[in-house]
């Protein structure tokens, strides 16, 4: 018999059945992960205490039973406002505030609830030193604070936003404030229904009424060799990973309502292994929430699930600290000091000091790397990045760390994850990128986040050569890999787009049809035949549902506005971007799309406004700055487009294509001389971009400095082999 659709009836309806979970559960933080603002739950100073930050006091204080903040508001005047929730609860909490349009704004200033012996019990700023004023966009009242979007899917269960793009506001709703059971084991109606069933029945119906069932926990059987332990069965399902993953990624929302079993990818879209998020060996830097640190490591490799080292009801360790290491390593190989070179029973002995090194996010809150990898001073000395040796032994070099390691395991304890060196040369422009991202991207044994992440970064060095292994990530069974390798086809000609993406718009992963139209919007107008163009437009339809899921953004508005330009309506195009300036004027990316717009409709006076009034507001932008200097080249005002470009470069120098448009401009006037000190420092700064090679070539050719330019030809040549025969087909 065919079940209903099941629906959430709240975690009350779980507690007489499961009575042990629901106890372990009450009083974690997923349980307080959110709760109305009261005597038992507001944990900060509200007796008149006071904070000063960016010129302004903030104050705290109690009236009439609520607890309220006096502070600036989104127009910078002070102005009281109630406490309605009170947001987590250890090592910190925030504060949310209700305007009359439904949105939560979460306040910027935070309680340390840590012991006042470890530094806590006091006010702090999350963004301490900024100076975030109300014309920031990190000001409590803007849309990166902003509750209903931001934070409320993993702080609250079957959250729907409810906004309105109409009227511009919210309805929010939730099945628990807090993180209940159905977040994790979805709705539960039909298991509720089966419980109540006849036992008949019960044994009839093996799915339990279930949305989703997770795997029994793994067994374990050590491996006296290695004093490694081993699953004794293959893990089969992803789901308890990806139902984690949901809230511990860092992740771009596709659509609400994910379901347990339905792969993340399916409503949400993981990050990959960026300059901005990690490092260049995978540690992370920004706020990352472990899922993308896990699916690097040897652990997730072997086999290893969430609820291995996590009790997922209570959140607890299974054991208490390295003792959970030695659930599956042997402590007589691993315990020993042989192995961590340190004091017995001391701090930095403990595995998690060495393979899960911390990092400290929202100014007190310290987080363990999931990635569990071995450390590497030695990349510390050649790429910069950090090591956990260093960590602790500030005092020293990452060249003693790396020396320590060497003499203690041996030049060739390199670890699982060795894609740093290729990630590195990609972020620096380096030579030997192209071919370091190649072996990577190829490398099976590799994490599929980094081949995914490789094949993206392969995007500057696109050529005919490089087309057969991103041609292979197309077919890649993770759905991160197809990603990253639509990324790396990003300077993929238009027309010859159709042939190597259309097929992919059936893909079973919602991420990955979404990635599949973005990249098919630059097809050229009319290139299609009938059945294929219908094809594309169910691609297309899709794809705005997703948008329009996430109207409340104005990512999401500009990406509407790329779909009307594709299907040649620009007063709706236009529209979205002004919608999307109106949701975050801060959003600069709407502000150079529609300057863009304008100057394909001839308004080339209203693109230099459009950027003018953006530059006022955002005067260190070097995208509008560059924009700009584009919109005055054509319009003929060389000395202005000079400056603006120039500019551009100077606030951007990581961004070679910069500094290349501004030689260009600078040799169109005959200052070549200037045009060629400008490329050579930037291609000193980034050896391997080609737009830079081919204009020294060019420049250089012109001067009769045949030898030097010969020398950039073939490096030019070794980024952009052409295979015999070659093309793109």
């Amino acid at each position: 018999m065919t079940q209903p659709a099941a629906t959430h009836v709240g975690a009350s309806a779980c507690t007489v059945c499961h009575v042990a979970e629901v106890e372990a559960w009450q009083g974690s933080h997923h349980d307080l992960a959110m709760q109305v603002a009261s005597e038992q739950t507001v944990l900060g100073d509200f007796d008149g205490a006071k904070f000063e930050s960016a010129g302004q006091i903030t104050t705290f204080f109690r009236r009439e039973g609520g607890w309220f903040v006096n502070t600036d508001g989104p127009d910078g005047q002070l102005a009281d406002y109630a406490i309605k929730y009170v947001f987590g609860i250890k090592p910190l909490q925030q504060y949310l505030i209700e305007f009359p349009d439904g949105r939560l704004q979460a306040l910027s200033i935070s309680w340390d609830s840590r012991p006042a012996e470890q530094g806590g019990q006091r006010w702090f700023h999350l963004y301490a030193g900024q100076n975030v004023t109300h014309a920031d966009p990190l000001h409590w009242t803007k849309p990166s604070q902003n509750w209903n979007f931001m934070c409320a899917e993993c702080h609250s269960t079957d959250l729907r936003r409810n906004y309105d793009v109409v009227t511009d506001r919210f309805t929010t709703q939730w099945s628990d404030i807090d993180v209940a059971c159905e977040a994790c084991h979805g709705p539960a109606s039909n298991h509720l229904a089966w419980a109540k069933a006849p036992e008949s029945r019960r044994k009839a119906d093996g799915t339990l009424g279930l949305v989703a069932r997770f795997e029994p926990r793994a067994t374990w059987q050590m491996d006296a060799t290695t004093g490694n332990a081993q699953r004794a069965s293959p893990r089969r399902t992803q789901t308890e990973l990806e139902t984690c993953a949901l809230c511990h990624s860092r992740r771009a929302q596709l659509l609400e309502g994910h379901r347990p079993g339905k792969p993340i990818a399916d409503t949400h879209l993981p990050a990959l292994l960026t300059a901005d998020l990690y490092h260049a060996d995978g540690q992370m830097q920004d706020e990352v929430y472990n899922y993308g640190s896990f699916l690097q490591s040897r652990m997730h490799a072997q086999g290893v699930s969430c609820s291995d080292c996590h009790e997922p009801h209570s959140l607890k360790l299974r054991a208490p600290g390295s003792k959970v290491c030695a659930q599956c390593h042997a402590t007589d190989k691993y315990a020993a000091v042989s192995h961590h070179r340190h004091a017995a029973d001391s701090p930095a002995a403990e595995c998690a000091a060495c393979h899960m090194p911390v990092r400290t996010y929202m100014v007190v809150d310290d987080r363990h790397d999931h990635g569990f990898r071995v450390p590497r001073p030695d990349l510390s000395l050649t790429l910069g990045t950090p090591n956990a040796c260093n960590d602790c032994h500030g005092d020293q070099s990452a060249a003693w760390a790396a020396d320590a390691v060497t003499r203690w395991h041996g030049p060739q304890r390199k670890g699982l994850q060795n894609f740093a060196p290729a990630l590195a040369a990609a972020r620096n422009v380096q030579l030997n990128a192209p071919q370091l991202l190649s072996e990577v991207a190829a490398d099976k044994t590799q994490p599929a986040i980094a081949r995914a992440t490789a094949l993206g970064e392969l995007s500057p060095w696109l050529s005919p050569a490089r087309f057969p292994i991103l041609n292979r990530g197309l077919d890649d069974p993770d759905p991160l890999v197809r990603i990253g390798a639509l990324q790396g086809l990003a300077g993929m000609p238009p027309e010859r787009r159709w042939a190597t993406a259309g097929p992919m718009l059936d893909d079973p992963v919602r991420a990955v049809r979404m990635a599949v139209v973005g990249f098919l919007l630059a097809l050229p107008a009319g290139q299609l035949q009938p059945a294929q163009q219908q094809l594309l437009e169910q691609g297309i339809e899709e794809y705005l549902q997703v948008q329009m899921s996430n109207a409340d953004r104005a990512e999401a508005r500009a990406n509407i506005a790329l779909v009307w330009q594709y299907r040649g309506d620009a007063p709706r195009a236009e529209s979205e971007l002004q919608a999307a300036l109106r949701l975050d004027p801060s959003f600069t990316p709407a502000l150079v799309n529609l300057a863009d717009l304008y100057r394909a409709l001839s308004r080339e006076s209203d693109g230099e406004q459009v950027l003018r009034t953006g530059l006022k507001a955002f005067p260190d932008d070097a995208s509008l700055h560059h924009a700009l200097g584009l919109n005055l080249v054509r319009t003929r005002r060389m000395p202005a487009a000079l400056r603006a470009l120039q500019r551009a470069a100077e606030l951007a120098p990581e961004v070679p294509r910069y500094a290349y448009v501004y030689a260009v401009a600078l040799d169109s006037t005959g200052e070549s001389s200037q045009a060629l000190r400008v490329l050579r420092a930037s291609q000193q700064r980034h050896p391997a971009d080609g737009e830079t090679l081919q204009l020294l070539i060019d420049l250089l050719g012109r001067r009769g400095e045949e030898e030097t330019a010969q020398g950039y030809a073939r490096q030019l040549a070794e980024l952009y082999p052409e295979p015999a025969g070659g093309g793109f087909d």
